[in-house]
């Protein structure tokens, strides 16, 4: 997943009534089986029953909360999914990048990644107040966002998956950190070595990228590919050409095409689904980072297999999502479980 991807969702439903259309059959595609993953959970401090005494109804009030938002913006589900990457990917799953800047740190909101691009915020913190209502300091904001990334991804149509919790809440943020964000203009050496470098491998890097499979792109992500890819004048010459031609002509050659939007999955926009690995098998990867995945033997074989068997990508997404949700969790006494989201206590 290519973290410094700016979506700022500016793309509209055709309709209310196709919004609607939309969640409902998302609400009744919800699998109702649940992949296990083959190997724990990589820490003893975490656990599935965590909160079954101290806050029984967190799930419910959790995916009561997505679906609100869900049902007045159906792209919020990629927003959410966005926002979980960036705050593991950034000194652990602690909800860092839900901190406002402070008079000792800069957060990790304004970083360049994130800057007028990551949101949810609000949907965060609304989820988060209601469980203060039911169970007053004892949910983490860090376990609020993993779960809200669930709901995101089985309400759009995506596996279901358990998740170990008890993380606490970080006391700091990192603009500089958040700033080394894997970017959709990186070579595809660099992204695998991010990715390693948290603890996951190049399985990972290629199942979770496939959570490109919702959300949208400014141009300004991919134009270079359309005029002037690496500084050759001349378009990308894998992209496909009718794919091509279109792209051009959303997104023309001039600055005010920057921020327009366009979906990672034209095939199916609000859906979680294979159709992106398909997509890169067709030559038509939105971004550049994406269709280097066609050009790496190990990665290109992968991307084979998860565009013919859904439920294999299925699988392995919700395995992936399951390490990714462990990287660099406080637990015990460490850190806190902060009352607001945007500050700490």
């Amino acid at each position: 997943m290519h973290f410094f991807l700016k979506m700022d969702y500016k793309f509209l439903c055709p309709s209310a009534f196709f919004c609607i259309i939309c969640f409902f059959s998302a609400i009744n595609g919800r699998p109702d089986y649940i992949y296990y993953p083959s190997r724990p959970a990589d820490n003893g401090m975490l656990s599935y029953s965590f909160y079954d005494n101290s806050c029984p109804n967190l799930n419910m009030i959790v995916r009561w909360g997505f679906w609100a938002a869900y049902i007045n913006d159906t792209r919020i589900a990629a927003s959410l999914l966005r926002l979980h990457f960036h705050d593991c990917f950034v000194n652990g799953c602690d909800a860092s990048i839900l901190l406002d800047d402070t008079k000792d740190f800069k957060g990790e909101k304004n970083a360049l990644p994130n800057r007028n691009s990551v949101r949810g915020f609000e949907v965060i913190e609304s989820i988060k107040a209601n469980v203060e209502k039911a169970c007053p300091s004892i949910v983490s904001c860090a376990d609020i966002l993993v779960l809200v990334a669930r709901e995101a991804v089985v309400t759009s149509g995506g596996p279901n998956w358990p998740i170990p919790l008890g993380r606490r809440d970080g006391i700091t943020a990192s603009e500089a950190a958040a700033n080394q964000l894997p970017s959709p203009f990186e070579p595809l050496e660099n992204i695998t070595a991010k990715f390693v470098s948290k603890g996951l491998d190049i399985n990972d890097m290629v199942v979770l990228s496939g959570g490109h499979t919702i959300g949208f792109a400014q141009c300004s992500t991919f134009k270079r590919r359309l005029f002037d890819y690496k500084g050759t004048g001349k378009p990308d010459p894998t992209l496909d050409a009718s794919f091509l031609s279109n792209l051009q002509n959303f997104c023309p050659n001039i600055d005010g095409s920057n921020s327009k939007t366009t979906p990672l999955d034209s095939q199916s926009v609000c859906r979680f689904d294979n159709m992106y690995y398909k997509s890169l098998i067709n030559n038509t990867g939105l971004l550049e980072s994406d269709q280097a995945l066609m050009r790496d033997s190990k990665t290109a074989a992968l991307v084979k297999d998860y565009s013919e068997d859904p439920f294999l990508f299925s699988r392995d997404f919700a395995e992936s999502m399951v390490k990714l949700a462990n990287i660099g969790v406080l637990t015990g006494q460490t850190g806190q479980i902060r009352k607001k989201c945007a500050s700490i206590n």
